[in-house]
């Protein structure tokens, strides 16, 4: 007899027992591949892989690893890197990102744990700033900066503006002056030679330092002066827009005024609730979940959708305008970021769509009962509902 909790491909009298062999435990965490609702139809790509199918890269005070186009192919325009920088040691040190730059904008959001961030922008104005759990930064192309846990460690989620993007990529300084001779560091810096016998021979890119002292301790005056919190954003000081099963908070540069290339919405639904049939208008979907099981069906035009199941830990990706829903299928709050590679948040609700069109015509192609089409709501409704 089969197990009930092992799902087999069989949907409406379709399909048959799957005897193995078989990896059951992935099954059951994604039951729609094996039996999909039976609206899905046709071929789409992959738009989910989870954090926890890649290759760990494990350095002194810390690790990271990265879901790229390598990983995810539909997922051309953002990539992402999540990172754990190690708490304080026995020696009172603490696990940094060394001194960097990328050529895409780096934007973060902080998922534990507290950082010292810090960046110096092309007319030599300096910041620093205590990140926690929440907070978002955002560092433009070229610009350079670091980043060091405090006492208690940090992990957190790195955004870049491009699918291509690999960390093995990022300019370090290390890395610059293991390749610089020796004699043209002197003459840049304007000392001996000598003054470089001890730099790193290779990039160091995660290593342990001694803890920050504290701003007021290590803060550094520039004569251009200071940038303040311009790279940070406290996302969860923001109030939410909040609904009867769940909440939303929008992050661009509407409030967020450096984050010029990156826009993000972070959600959080209650059991049983769902992020509304809607699409994006101007650029594709990139999906962090943070925390929770969720289900998600992608309309692709052309008769084809397809539904995947997400779990914390996972990347999802929709294509620029194809219609989606995320449900929360579990039995805790669903928690995820929405990531666009653009200036500002958009979306297109389906129900307020067909509630500002005029209803014989709504009722002409959908066949809907009058007091149906009479409910929709002229504002967009709320953003999670059941």
């Amino acid at each position: 007899m089969s197990n009930p909790d092992v799902p087999q491909p069989i949907v409406a009298g379709r399909g048959g027992p799957d005897t193995g062999p078989r990896d059951v435990l992935r099954d059951q965490q994604a039951p729609d591949n094996t039996h999909a609702p039976s609206t899905d139809r046709g071929t789409l790509p992959n738009m989910r892989f989870s954090f926890s199918d890649v290759h760990v890269r494990l350095q002194p005070g810390g690790w990271s690893r990265e879901v790229t186009v390598r990983e995810l192919p539909v997922a051309t325009t953002l990539a992402g890197v999540n990172m754990k920088l190690d708490a304080r040691n026995e020696r009172g040190e603490t696990g940094v990102r060394e001194l960097h730059w990328h050529k895409q904008s780096e934007w973060s959001y902080m998922l534990s744990g507290h950082a010292s961030v810090t960046a110096v922008d092309a007319d030599g104005r300096n910041f620093m700033a205590d990140v926690g759990p929440g907070d978002l930064w955002f560092f433009p192309a070229g610009i350079p900066h670091s980043i060091q846990a405090l006492e208690d460690g940090c992990e957190f989620v790195l955004v870049f503006d491009d699918g291509n993007f690999t960390e093995n990529s990022t300019f370090s300084v290390s890395d610059w002056f293991a390749h610089t001779p020796r004699a043209v560091l002197a003459k840049n810096f304007g000392v001996p030679e000598s003054a470089f016998a001890s730099i790193p021979d290779e990039e160091l890119y995660l290593f342990w330092v001694p803890e920050p002292p504290g701003h007021d301790e290590d803060v550094i005056a520039s004569p251009q002066g200071g940038l303040g919190e311009a790279f940070v954003y406290r996302l969860l000081a923001q109030p939410p827009i909040k609904t009867a099963h769940g909440t939303v908070r929008i992050a661009d540069s509407s409030n967020f005024t450096a984050s010029t290339t990156t826009a993000c919405a972070f959600v959080e639904i209650e059991p049983g609730g769902m992020r509304e049939l809607h699409w994006h208008p101007n650029t594709d979907e990139w999906q962090y979940y943070v925390s929770g099981e969720a289900r998600m069906t992608v309309f692709a035009a052309e008769g084809k959708a397809r539904t995947f199941d997400m779990r914390a830990g996972d990347v999802g990706y929709v294509p620029f305008a194809m219609g989606h829903y995320i449900e929360n299928t579990g039995s805790e709050t669903l928690r995820f970021l929405e990531m666009f590679a653009s200036d500002r948040f958009r979306d297109v609700s389906l129900a307020q769509w067909l509630a500002l069109t005029p209803p014989e015509l709504v009722q002409a192609h959908l066949k809907l009962p009058d007091d149906l089409i009479a409910r929709l709501p002229k504002l967009k409704p709320v953003v999670v509902h059941r």
